[in-house]
């Protein structure tokens, strides 16, 4: 496992987010999207509805980690890039800078820190796990996932 560290400016994410949408909602949303249920996103509704929900509780988070468990490297850099740019983030992901792995792959991405790491993934599961951190009790915070892969792509 290595980890590099990269260069990521965060922009308001309040700005990407302008929604009525609860945070209730947002979280029942959320909700069925779990480690123990793998959903698929049936309409361009849900998946607006989707989107928006992820977006407004990370807003309402410190800071966000991303875990991507996809079935290749360049699928998996494609889906954190197209994340962390909806999420508010600028980064340049460097997938070269990892061996190349066969198979599936993990990649965890610490929006706090800005740092991430590549490791081969044995499991089955595919989508992006995002995690909302916050340093107080009064905040949101939680585990949403495993998300589509292509969540914020068009």
């Amino acid at each position: 496992m290595s980890i590099v560290l990269l260069e990521i400016s965060e922009q308001l994410m309040s700005t990407q987010n302008p929604t009525t949408l609860t945070v209730e909602a947002a979280q029942q949303i959320l909700k069925d999207f779990t480690c123990l249920d793998m959903q698929s996103v049936a309409s361009p509704l849900e998946k607006q509805a989707l989107r928006e929900a992820i977006l407004l509780v990370a807003s309402l988070s410190d800071y966000q980690m991303l875990g991507v468990c996809a079935t290749s490297t360049d699928e998996g850099f494609s889906a954190l890039a197209t994340y962390l740019k909806a999420l508010g983030y600028q980064a340049v992901l460097d997938p070269s800078a990892f061996a190349s792995f066969t198979g599936s792959v993990y990649i965890k991405f610490n929006t706090l820190k800005g740092s991430y790491y590549v490791d081969g993934y044995p499991g089955t599961y595919r989508g992006v796990l995002v995690s909302c951190q916050f340093s107080s009790e009064d905040g949101v915070s939680g585990t949403y996932g495993h998300l589509p892969l292509d969540l914020f792509v068009d």
